[in-house]
């Protein structure tokens, strides 16, 4: 995906909600060797391209002043109830540096599994998105999981799918962490009436003569 920053020349407070009441939005861009650069972004343009997921997971062409430059989109901060981008941050990328991202999944095929067809499980994704370490050019916009092979019973877990050339999970300590869990169908259980006392033959109570 590619967008347009401008050179932002004043910063501040005041500086700031001048510009965001321009129709603008203040961001920064950093990283590599250069120093950081103070940056400015069309706020509808950039509220419009934070609802597409491959503006959040890949990377990003940015043209400033001229030039095109690789960027990550790092952080950004909303107003507390207003439909409104307050500031915004990227991350230069170095071809030759390994990056740290987390890139969503997107499962697929759970309705033609064993496991909800035949057995009418419930299936719960644990997990909609993974980190991974690898080298710009590896980084994919997203990792595609095919639930078909799910059967009752049985979780589908991290060493169960196959990542992309290049790319390693990072697990933060879980050795194996599930993904998507299958949950079996919760049976109906009948209780019987319980049936009255029936009354004796001599009408037990019935009031004594």
């Amino acid at each position: 995906m590619k967008f347009v920053a401008f050179e932002r020349s004043k910063q501040g407070t005041g500086a700031s909600r001048r510009l965001r009441n321009s129709g603008r939005t203040p961001g920064i861009v950093y990283g590599s060797t250069s120093a950081p650069q103070l940056i400015e972004l069309d706020h509808n343009a950039l509220w419009h391209a934070l609802k597409k997921e491959a503006f959040h997971a890949s990377i990003l062409d940015m043209e400033f002043n001229g030039q095109s430059s690789k960027v990550l989109l790092r952080d950004y901060q909303m107003h507390p109830y207003k439909q409104l981008v307050q500031h915004i941050d990227f991350q230069r990328v170095d071809a030759n540096t390994t990056l740290h991202m987390k890139v969503p999944l997107h499962f697929s095929g759970e309705e033609e599994s064993e496991a909800v067809k035949t057995d009418k499980c419930l299936i719960n994704h644990v997990v909609t998105e993974i980190e991974v370490a690898c080298l710009p050019a590896n980084l994919p916009e997203f990792i595609a999981v095919d639930l078909k092979g799910l059967t009752k019973g049985v979780s589908l877990h991290l060493n169960d799918i196959t990542l992309p050339a290049g790319c390693k999970a990072i697990t933060h300590g879980k050795k194996n962490p599930v993904l998507v869990s299958v949950v079996a169908p919760v049976e109906e259980v009948v209780v019987a009436p319980v049936a009255a006392p029936a009354a004796d033959a001599k009408g037990k109570g019935k009031g004594k003569k």
